[in-house]
């Protein structure tokens, strides 16, 4: 799909002369009935919502027009997305120190944590306490997985101002605690990079509903290792607010 990615997002530049917006201004504000209507003589992206075009989840993802502009997109509603000139992902900055050793609480092995994906190792890693040991509190329960919609928050990006209402958000997990809201993104892969947006939009959805704090995790199993990132926002109105606390590494230990 990246060539054909690469081929509508060109047309929809030259159809609305994107590139001679100011981006220094404003963001560039698009339909996805805009877009629909660029896809429609493309047999391969001719599907029911063009998925494939938003998914610009690392830097490396997003087409080259994006890439030589400095833009990134972001969804601004249900059917409306922004285009934006900045910085729109962070880096996962790697673990050098030596890897912990966590003991499992569970006195049994898990016999159905066997075709693991990410859910599963995440899975397995909150049931042998390990996200509890993480954050240093033994309170936190699962209470929150899968989608929901925002509601409406504002927030600076750079030097621009954006309005959100009504963007899908999809949470592999949060657990919630006597004192806080523990937030958490799951991969399964190496990665080096991700789009704010994945950890800033639950935490403002969250925020709204909740007089707790909220933080963000970013987890991955790689190897035999459970690789953990905390990451907070120093300021809710602030898109590139984000801020990495700390960051460990960890064995399990089953018995």
């Amino acid at each position: 799909f990246m060539k054909v990615s690469e081929i509508v997002w060109n047309a929809i530049f030259e159809k609305y002369n994107i590139l001679k917006h100011d981006f220094n201004t404003k963001p560039y504000l698009i339909s996805t009935e805009q877009i629909n209507y660029e896809t429609a003589h493309f047999r391969k992206s001719n599907n029911k919502n063009n998925s494939f075009l938003y998914k610009q989840y690392c830097r490396e993802d997003r087409p080259n027009i994006f890439k030589k502009n400095n833009l990134f997109l972001l969804p601004v509603g249900k059917k409306q997305y922004a285009l934006l000139k900045g910085e729109g992902y962070f880096d996962i900055p790697a673990i050098t120190n030596p890897s912990l050793t966590h003991e499992s609480i569970l006195n049994f092995p898990l016999e159905t944590y066997l075709n693991k994906d990410n859910m599963q190792h995440l899975d397995f890693a909150y049931a042998s306490s390990l996200i509890r040991t993480f954050m240093d509190d033994d309170t936190l329960v699962l209470t929150i997985r899968g989608r929901k919609y925002t509601p409406e928050f504002t927030f600076k990006v750079g030097e621009q101002q954006l309005t959100v209402k009504g963007v899908q958000t999809e949470i592999d997990a949060g657990y919630e605690g006597k004192n806080q809201l523990v937030l958490i993104e799951a991969k399964n892969s190496h990665t080096n990079n991700v789009i704010i947006r994945q950890l800033f939009y639950p935490f403002r959805q969250w925020s709204h509903y909740l007089n707790k704090k909220v933080v963000t995790l970013f987890f991955e199993k790689r190897d035999d290792f459970y690789y953990i990132w905390l990451f907070e926002f120093t300021d809710k109105n602030n898109y590139n607010s984000i801020k990495l606390i700390k960051s460990k590494k960890f064995k399990i230990n089953q018995h």
